[in-house]
């Protein structure tokens, strides 16, 4: 077994138990967890529905980028990786991390304008959006190297 062999098996073992953590969270913690916190603070109450909606839809763009990353480690066992057929899998990660992206976005402004006196968790919320914002960004550069390299690699076939 190739060191690349092992390295895509512990993958697919961590992203199974990522997509079941978010399973788990979708379906029983978050929703508890802000049931909770809309009954003990009246502040809380009327975000508890769409709070749960965009938490859920976050996790669900997770678990799109778990699936299509699943299926990319495919084509990288299979030697396919430089095709035409895997940027359908880099683009669904794409459009899944920044509409996750834009989602944390906008739940940061309107938390921070509603609902917090501290300045700690806004610059929190804000720090995650910058990250957020940097792993969009590096999946765009990604993609475009993605794009030479299946470019380089048509070429090469072509001469051999």
């Amino acid at each position: 077994m190739t060191m690349t062999s092992r390295a895509v098996v512990v993958l697919r073992i961590l992203l199974v138990v990522l997509f079941v953590g978010l399973l788990l969270g979708q379906t029983f913690s978050i929703p508890g967890q802000l049931a909770f916190m809309a009954r003990e603070s009246a502040v809380f109450a009327p975000l508890r529905w769409p709070l749960l909606a965009v938490a859920v839809l976050g996790m669900l763009c997770g678990q799109v980028v778990i699936v299509c990353t699943w299926r990319l480690l495919s084509m990288v066992m299979a030697d396919r990786i430089f095709s035409e057929a895997a940027f359908v899998w880099v683009n669904a990660i794409l459009a899944a991390l920044t509409t996750a992206w834009a989602l944390l976005a906008g739940t940061t402004v309107v938390l921070s304008l509603v609902l917090f006196d501290d300045p700690g968790t806004p610059l929190l919320l804000i720090a995650m959006v910058l990250a957020g914002g940097t792993v969009v960004l590096l999946m765009f550069v990604m993609r475009a190297l993605l794009r030479q390299a299946t470019a380089l690699r048509s070429e090469m076939e072509g001469v051999i």
